[in-house]
């Protein structure tokens, strides 16, 4: 998650901001220490214009 939204320009505050979340929350789901509802995933998928299944899958599978 935090590759593709460097790659779109964007800030953990800005994102957050456009998904009407807080920016430490952001930072968290990046790190991994929070698990997002369904309803964020596919929030956050629409903002980084990736799909559901893209953020789900491990990393290994990139």
């Amino acid at each position: 998650m935090r590759v593709i939204r460097k790659e779109k320009g964007l800030s953990q505050e800005a994102l957050a901001e456009e998904l009407g979340l807080h920016r430490t929350y952001v930072g968290a789901l990046e790190r991994g220490e929070r698990n997002p509802s369904l309803k964020v995933v596919s929030r956050l998928a629409v903002s980084l214009g990736v799909s559901t299944d893209y953020l789900l899958c491990s990393k290994e599978q990139h």
